[in-house]
């Protein structure tokens, strides 16, 4: 088994990036899910209301975060700063998050293309957010992601969910839909549900739960447009057994290696 593909998302909920190489740091991949668009009260904006999120595209340099939207003039703001104004946000359960403020130009350029208030915040150095989950240790953890540091999915697993939309008449869909931040060759479908530990290049990651997939997945992240898939079909097969409600795809780590790098083509063993 290997890495295939590394993807981080600078802005969360805004287009990622494919990388060769990513090191890690205590919150995850660096420069993963380092910004958020939020509304004025500090609540995450994403693509669960706003699938026009999945255009702004993102790219990072040494010092800065470029943004570019279909019709607007790029922006670009640092990836730190001293003396930034600080606000108080959230992400889901995690609540009373310090994270500082990118500026009135950028929130500016976020409300215009957006309609409606938001700003662009990003992690500092008052910022601390545990992992929540039950599988998580002291002192772990994460950014501005929804739960966890990592997410992981198998090129084996996509492949047997788009043989099941082909089936079914639907058109086979990109991995860009699952938006992981390691992808795997080499394995059995969710073979990536069963491992609970594993080194991946320089790093040991522990398992921290199945994803439970949303309206995301239903967005395509060129055009922004919708349809049932792939949720309709995952729903007759990917069914959590202990919460009905949810659709699994893909699992969900945590770093135990809190420095260090991993690169395309790294193997992947247990630990």
């Amino acid at each position: 088994m290997r890495i295939s593909a590394i993807h981080i998302y600078p802005v969360k909920g805004c287009r990622g990036l494919a990388l060769d190489a990513a090191a890690v740091d205590d919150l995850g991949l660096v420069g993963d899910r380092r910004f958020m668009i939020v509304e004025p009260d500090g609540k995450p904006l994403t693509q669960r209301p706003l699938p026009r999120m999945a255009l702004i595209e993102t790219q990072l340099s040494e010092d800065a975060l470029t943004l570019r939207a279909p019709g607007r003039e790029p922006i670009s703001v640092p990836r730190a700063a001293q003396g930034a104004r600080l606000l108080t946000v959230e992400v889901w359960s995690s609540t009373g998050l310090s994270a500082e403020d990118c500026g009135d130009e950028a929130a500016q350029w976020l409300s215009d293309y957006l309609e409606q208030p938001a700003r662009l915040v990003r992690i500092g150095a008052s910022f601390r957010r545990p992992v929540l989950a039950s599988t998580a240790r002291p002192g772990e953890l994460v950014s501005f992601a929804d739960e966890f540091p990592l997410l992981v999915i198998s090129e084996a697993s996509l492949a047997d969910l788009n043989e099941h939309l082909v089936a079914r008449g639907e058109p086979a869909l990109p991995m860009n839909r699952f938006r992981p931040n390691f992808v795997v060759s080499g394995c059995a479908a969710f073979d990536e549900d069963r491992w609970e530990r594993v080194r991946v290049g320089e790093l040991v990651i522990r398992a921290g739960g199945p994803c439970a997939r949303c309206t995301v997945t239903t967005t395509n992240q060129m055009t922004a447009e919708r349809g049932p898939e792939p949720l309709r079909t995952l729903a007759k097969y990917r069914r959590d057994p202990e919460k009905p409600g949810n659709v699994n795809f893909g699992q969900n780590y945590i770093h135990e290696t809190r420095s260090g790098t991993v690169r395309v083509g790294d193997e992947v063993v247990p630990a």
